[in-house]
């Protein structure tokens, strides 16, 4: 009987693998890519197809447990894609679907940022002009209900994968809100939710400007950026500091215009290289067009989520020494997917080519081992490069072996295990402060978010009466009780948690996400190297020879 097990798996891998080849190739020589089958090959096909046959009928009649079909098919599709690399990929026709409304950045919901806090999940934040805050949610509500099922067990994927749907369907959301005795259920119709590359864009400091691209690479992108930037230079910014920190790439044509803004007409931007001899995908390279780039100063932030046109861009940049690079060694995944539209809506992710920077760095790094877990968890970031070392134009060292490696090493923010207990303590008692539950705070109590408003340095500050506060609430709650002599070694953190809590729900995401980069060592670390990125852009333009312009 084991026999007959492994043998159906095997076989059942087979028929998948000669069903999405055979589906392929069909594709390919009706695109003029291959020719017609000759007898020896005619009759190769027709022996795999009665091994296919066979294959199926053991398959139905001796595996030991019913399992469906369509789970089966993807599965073993999945396990012969991850043999090529990590990156070619399958989706069944919801996901392609999903995917392909991503990459025009937007996808159909009720419009929350939420995510699973000591005993429920939570609204963290509601986003303008959509159905959730049209319809009253606030941050903060616990959801306890998704269309009448309990949800108080949920994780936060599960309740994701409930409340988005399709465009126009109702979803009913019962919610506890703080100060209210009984729980409020809301009717949501459905709709389209905006997924903008740009988070946030402000002036960090006087003449620094700061945009944070990190929503991905999508049809959109070039212009937020462009419209960010003209913002910000109406602001008078002088020098700009380009956050790709958890930018996990996108399309193509839009990280080469992203970089065509910043580098000098015909400088490359990237090179895509496919298999030698193989006409799948030709060998070409990208340059730039731009005849009146953004001549000041950059510095790029990137870790160890930027990938793929997160590091065309930053790897375009660094080469041309027309940025300064800040962060992580990025993650490494330089790529090229051709997507591939199959029967039934489904769709296939290819790897048809690789990345490679103006200096010849190819972006992928080695995936050799085979095990996924190995690639995804990625190692820790060495404090020295200990790749191939090449020269950027204006010859300074930069390294190779697979994804960026920055010009200063920063080491992200890390919480401990008691900070992250403190940190959803403080979400719990900013919840009681929002809802003016707090003796003598009430005047933090927020009435609703207020998008249009420009944080100041004095809105919600968190003074030793709401330190003090915070400590008695520790007290009276016996899932945090055991915290209050955590409180005071970790005093500066619990103060811009307890703050970033509130801003998130009195003026949205973006100001939360404020009051964060107040503490980020990479960002301040950013800003601290502006005047190397000054020096660095004088260098660039004189590598062009033509010195720069004013």
């Amino acid at each position: 009987m084991f026999f007959h097990r492994h043998f159906a798996r095997l076989a059942l891998l087979l028929m998948v693998v000669s069903a999405v080849f055979g589906g392929l190739l069909m594709r390919w020589t009706a695109s003029g890519w291959g020719g017609r089958l000759g007898p020896p090959e005619q009759q190769q096909r027709a022996e795999l197809e009665r091994s296919i046959r066979e294959a199926q009928e053991v398959v139905v009649e001796n595996y030991v447990a019913e399992t469906p079909p369509d789970q089966l098919t993807k599965a073993a599709i999945q396990g012969m894609l991850r043999v090529l690399d990590p990156h070619s990929n399958f989706f069944d026709s919801k996901e392609f679907q999903e995917m392909r409304t991503e990459q025009h950045s937007r996808f159909y919901g009720i419009g929350v940022s939420i995510a699973r806090r000591h005993d429920r999940v939570y609204i963290l934040a509601t986003i303008e002009n959509t159905p959730a805050a049209r319809a009253g949610l606030r941050a903060g509500d616990a959801i306890i209900k998704v269309d009448d099922e309990p949800a108080t067990d949920w994780t936060t994927r599960q309740v994701l994968e409930k409340v988005r749907g399709e465009r126009g369907e109702p979803v009913s959301i019962t919610v506890e809100r703080l100060g209210v005795p009984k729980p409020l259920t809301f009717s949501i119709v459905r709709d389209a939710v905006p997924l903008p590359s740009i988070r946030t864009a402000f002036i960090a400091r006087p003449g620094i400007g700061y945009i944070a691209l990190s929503g991905g690479f999508n049809t959109t992108t070039e212009d937020e950026l462009r419209r960010a930037m003209n913002e910000l230079t109406a602001q008078g910014m002088q020098s700009l500091l380009l956050d790709l920190r958890g930018n996990p790439g996108g399309l193509l044509p839009q990280a080469v215009s992203v970089a065509d803004m910043f580098l000098r007409r015909d400088q490359k931007i990237v090179a895509v290289r496919g298999r030698q001899g193989y006409s799948g995908e030709e060998a070409r390279e990208y340059r730039a067009k731009n005849t009146a780039p953004f001549e000041k100063p950059v510095v790029v932030l990137i870790d160890r989520n930027s990938a793929s046109a997160s590091e065309i861009v930053s790897g375009a940049l660094q080469d041309h020494d027309r940025a300064l690079i800040v962060g992580e060694p990025s993650f490494g995944k330089g790529l090229v997917q051709r997507v591939f539209e199959l029967s039934f809506g489904a769709g296939l992710t290819l790897t048809t080519a690789k990345y490679y920077t103006p200096s010849g760095r190819c972006i992928q790094r080695s995936y050799t081992s085979g095990l996924l877990y190995a690639y995804y968890a990625h190692q820790s970031p060495e404090e020295t490069p200990t790749g191939e070392a090449v020269a950027t134009d204006a010859g300074r060292t930069v390294y190779g072996g697979g994804g960026i490696t920055p010009d200063i090493i920063v080491k992200p923010q890390t919480f401990s295990a008691v900070q992250s207990r403190l940190s959803d303590a403080t979400f719990a008692f900013a919840r009681h402060l929002a809802a003016g539950l707090v003796p003598e705070l009430v005047n933090y109590r927020i009435e609703r978010t207020d998008y249009r408003h420009q944080l100041r340095d004095s809105d919600f500050p968190i003074t030793d009466k709401v330190v003090a506060a915070f400590r008695e609430f520790l007290k009276t709650d016996a899932g945090f009780a055991t915290l209050e002599s955590a409180v005071t070694p970790n005093l500066d953190f619990v103060r811009n948690q307890i703050r970033q809590h509130l801003a998130t729900a009195a003026y949205g995401t973006e100001a939360g996400f404020r009051v964060q980069l107040m503490t980020d060592p990479q960002f301040l670390r950013a800003i601290e190297s502006v005047p190397q990125a000054v020096e660095l852009a004088q260098r660039a333009w004189l590598a062009t020879g033509t010195g720069q312009r004013r």
